[in-house]
This record gives C-alpha cells, structure tokens and sequence, in this order.
C-alpha cells in the first residue's frame, strides 16, 4: 500500500489508533515497522521513531528557525529514513534541492521508495552506503549537510569524534549548514550530548550552536554560519 493506495477507511482509522501496514527485517536494523498515524506515514525501530512525514518535529521545528539555503543548493543527507526530511523541506518550505541520501540498510531505501518518494516532485539520489565510508571518501561540497544517524537510538561511534567532525566540516561549502540530530531525552542522553556539545562540536565549529526542539537537540553549525542564521 502507498500513497493513494492505502484505504479510505485506513486514513480515517489513523486519526483514532495507529494503523500497522508493514514490517520488514533490515540490515543492520533487525526490525522496521511502518504504520499510518494520523494519516503520517511513521518507520520505526523498537527504540525509535526514524521518520514521520511533517511531524518528524526535530527538523520541522528547526528548519522553522533557521534561514535555509537556496533553491538548487547541493544537500546531503546522512540517514535517510522514509524521507521525512526532503517530505518537509519539500512541503513546508517549497525547498527543492540537489539531494544525496545515503544510507546503511536496503530495506530502508525500499520503504522510502515505497512510501515517500511518490509523493515528492524532486528526484533524490539514494547511495547504499555506510555514511562513515562516504564522508571519508566523499570530495564534494555541499550548501546542506543534515545528520540524522541512529542504529535504533544509538549514534555511530565515528559520528561521536572530533575526526568525524572535521571531515563533516570539510565536505561543507564556503557558506554551507549543517545540521546534526542528537537524542535528548533522559539523563544519559542529556549527558551525552550535552559532552558531545561542549567537548567536540564546539571546539570544531566555532559558530556552534544548539537548537532544543523537545527530547532532541538540533546542533547547528557551519563555515558561513553566524546568528543571523537564526530567524
């Protein structure tokens, strides 16, 4: 079932309770689920929600406040998910950009294709890939770097370094943003993050800063960054 394909009656019923309409087993991801929530199509994991159309909120909260690239601007994007984050810049900001999307797991391109990507007018380019083997091997440059990087609710170590950091850094055109989703929710992830803040992305970006959009930050930085990035 995608887009126009899911019943009437389905849509209807999501309003009420989520409607489950497929899982499949992925690779690293051991379980994806896709459900109908208020007619959002929502992917989950056992630990996490990876998208969920226009109330994916850590980036639709973001993306509110900051002042996006152009149209046509060159954007990255690491974790792909069912596509919640080209779906909002899309629908919520008549942004169209060149987009990469890379991503680990096959099953998880599949379900985007399945269920998102119907219903956008850009054409993403999808790599199959280890997103720590593309920025380490990758030479482009990009206006948009956004990461959303999770093993169920677990960052990839690399992603966590200081090195990790400053190849992200390089890979960002002269006047590029980037944008990186980190959990926010508890004592151990409010720990983290707030370490990883302070300890590493600062310290790379001069111009850091954090956007707290509830049970999440949204670190943001960039070379061409500065506050008047923040609307």
């Amino acid at each position: 079932m995608i887009g126009s394909k899911v019943t009437w009656w389905d849509r209807l019923l999501s309003h009420f309770k989520e409607v489950h309409l497929t899982t499949v087993e992925g690779s690293p991801n051991p379980t994806l689920q896709v459900s109908l929530v208020q007619n959002r199509f929502q992917l989950s994991t056992e630990n996490a929600i990876y998208s969920f159309d226009d109330l994916y909120l850590n980036f639709g909260l973001a993306f509110k406040q900051l002042k996006l690239p152009p149209n046509d601007s060159k954007f990255l994007l690491l974790g792909l998910g069912l596509g919640s984050v080209p779906f909002i810049l899309e629908r919520e900001h008549d942004a169209h950009y060149h987009t990469t999307a890379v991503e680990v797991d096959e099953a998880v391109i599949m379900l985007a294709a399945r269920f998102t990507f119907p219903r956008l007018t850009q054409r993403i380019e999808v790599i199959h890939a280890d997103a720590e083997i593309f920025v380490k091997t990758n030479e482009g440059q990009y206006d948009l770097i956004v990461v959303d990087l999770f093993l169920d609710d677990i960052v990839p170590p690399y992603f966590e370094t200081q090195v990790g950091m400053l190849r992200l850094k390089k890979l960002l055109s002269s006047e590029g943003l980037l944008l990186i989703n980190r959990l926010y929710r508890n004592g151990s992830d409010k720990k983290r993050t707030t370490a990883f803040y302070e300890n590493i992305f600062c310290k790379v970006f001069s111009n850091a800063r954090f956007l707290d959009v509830g049970g999440n930050w949204i670190l943001v930085a960039g070379n061409g960054v500065s506050d008047s990035v923040l609307r």
